[in-house]
């Protein structure tokens, strides 16, 4: 099992790059997120995963922990393979995953392609109970690593407070906000006002999306 390579970006594709070990070229496949860090002849540290199949071997590479561990997780959702799961974190960064999954946001994994309504809609339902954490990070500096201003996705805590701040987000929505944005607003003004009520916290994430159009 290969887990990580170092070497010398030798090329870099819009799907692939060849990372140059000691004389050996190494195809492997990444996100764009991941390619777009890559400097062709600049050294590098790729972590990998390995996929063994019949008629194949195959390099998927990570620019971090928290990528790889959200490749092996999407993986295991029926109707997403590799190419799949490639394609959705070129459009979404680790952290966007978390909070697209906690807000059981279907648009935003439309985003990508290959995946349509159906499979949106099944993987935030599969997914919707699982916490990817972020693994333990290297503290090889080489390693490129995303680990600083991530937001550790979280439990959606007790089923009253879940419900609440559904309600909220519902309304929001049904005011033109986006389902993620309006996710995102809520779980701050939550977070900073727990034993507010509903509406309370619709006004509270209403004068959050004022502070930002200022």
């Amino acid at each position: 099992m290969i887990a990580k390579l170092r070497g010398i970006i030798d090329s870099v594709a819009e799907d692939f790059c060849v990372i140059d070990v000691n004389g050996v070229g190494y195809l492997v496949s990444a996100s764009a997120k991941t390619l777009g860090k890559l400097t062709v002849g600049a050294e590098a540290v790729l972590l990998t995963e390995m996929v063994v199949r019949e008629d194949s071997i195959s390099l998927f590479g990570f620019a971090d922990m928290w990528e790889k561990q959200w490749f092996n997780t999407l993986t295991k959702v029926q109707g997403v393979g590799a190419k799949v799961c490639l394609s959705i974190l070129s459009v979404l960064s680790p952290n966007q995953l978390a909070q697209a999954v906690n807000a059981q946001d279907k648009t935003s994994f439309c985003r990508a392609s290959g995946v349509g309504p159906k499979l949106a809609a099944r993987i935030v339902t599969e997914l919707k109970d699982k916490i990817v954490t972020i693994p333990v990070i290297s503290n090889n500096p080489d390693v490129l690593n995303e680990a600083d201003n991530m937001v550790m996705p979280t439990p959606s805590g007790n089923t009253e407070d879940f419900s609440k701040n559904e309600d909220v987000i519902s309304a929001l929505v049904n005011l033109g906000y986006q389902r993620l944005e309006a996710y995102r607003a809520v779980s701050k003004a939550a977070a900073e006002n727990p034993d507010a009520d509903v509406s309370t916290l619709i006004r509270l994430s209403l004068k959050e999306f004022a502070n930002k159009e200022i």
